[in-house]
């Protein structure tokens, strides 16, 4: 594979180790991001929504106690969810892999082979 793939993850979430494991296992390079250390910006929040073609509440993690604080329905405006994001990563769904103009929530770890 000729483009850069970039995972954006949390290093101790289970389904990001797996992914990892998975990448290695295949020989397939990719760069590691861990958002907490090198957060998001709205741009490329907004240009990782874009690429993956998801709506903001698609990519919020609806356990998080955050998200059941927050009261998030499809009907929240995008701006009002990216912008808790933006301050809270927890509520954001992990890992997000991105390559060239594409992305995938790779939940379950099998859908990044849609963009691969």
């Amino acid at each position: 594979m000729k483009e850069k793939i970039t995972v954006y993850e949390k290093p101790t979430c289970t389904t990001c180790r797996k992914l990892a494991k998975w990448l290695e296992e295949k020989g397939i390079e990719h760069e590691k991001v861990n958002y907490y250390i090198e957060p998001l910006t709205e741009q490329k929040l907004r240009e990782l929504l874009k690429k993956a073609n998801l709506k903001a509440f698609d990519l919020l993690r609806k356990n998080e106690a955050a998200f059941k604080k927050k009261g998030f329905t499809e009907e929240t405006p995008e701006d009002e969810i990216i912008k808790a994001m933006l301050e809270n990563p927890d509520l954001i769904q992990r890992p997000i892999v991105e390559i060239g103009d594409k992305a995938v929530l790779a939940r379950p770890i099998e859908k990044i082979e849609e963009i691969l």
